[in-house]
């Protein structure tokens, strides 16, 4: 009889087991190995290393547009290709919670070189400049030029005041 119940239980306990499910906990943009103006997307575990696990589509969100990336090894590859110098802000929601990053692609010659931007230095340049401006009332005109320079640069480089705000926002519950 106990032979039977084990025989049992070594048939049933397989579709018992449930598969871990593999999620992004973080990720970093790199240039494409092969340099053709795209960008690969690095998923990362909790130490800071490649994730070579992760493997499958997930969803992704860059500058608004949504995009299924398919990762192999860890590493996915956007479709768009890079033609100049821009803002690029990936967002990307698992069943925790999301995450989102900006970065600066900054283009030349010898490739892409993606520059991470924290979101508190987003919201830090600007109240640094007016508390100079109102500590020396005589550079309120210089403030205010340079504030509005802030902000065409950050909209003529592609990047929306709703992506803007939003790396803001992650910026901060990142501290939290």
């Amino acid at each position: 009889m106990q032979r039977y119940l084990i025989i049992c239980l070594l048939f049933v306990l397989p579709f018992l087991a449930v598969a871990q499910q593999n999620t992004i906990e973080n990720f970093t943009i790199k240039e494409n190995l092969t340099q053709n103006g795209k960008l690969a997307i690095v998923a990362l575990d909790t130490a800071e290393h490649a994730n070579e696990r992760i493997n499958g589509t997930y969803a992704f969100s860059l500058n608004g547009l949504k995009q299924d990336l398919i990762f192999h090894n860890g590493v996915a590859v956007a479709t768009n290709t890079i033609e100049s110098s821009t803002f690029v802000f990936f967002k990307h929601k698992n069943q925790e919670h999301s995450l989102g990053k900006l970065y600066y692609i900054f283009k030349s010659d010898k490739g892409l070189n993606p520059v991470k931007i924290s979101g508190l230095i987003l919201l830090v340049v600007p109240c640094v400049i007016l508390l100079i401006a109102y500590t020396f009332r005589r550079f309120l005109v210089t403030a205010v030029i340079l504030a509005l320079v802030y902000v065409f640069f950050n909209y003529s480089q592609g990047l929306s005041i709703s992506n803007l705000l939003e790396s803001i926002f992650m910026g901060i519950k990142s501290f939290f």
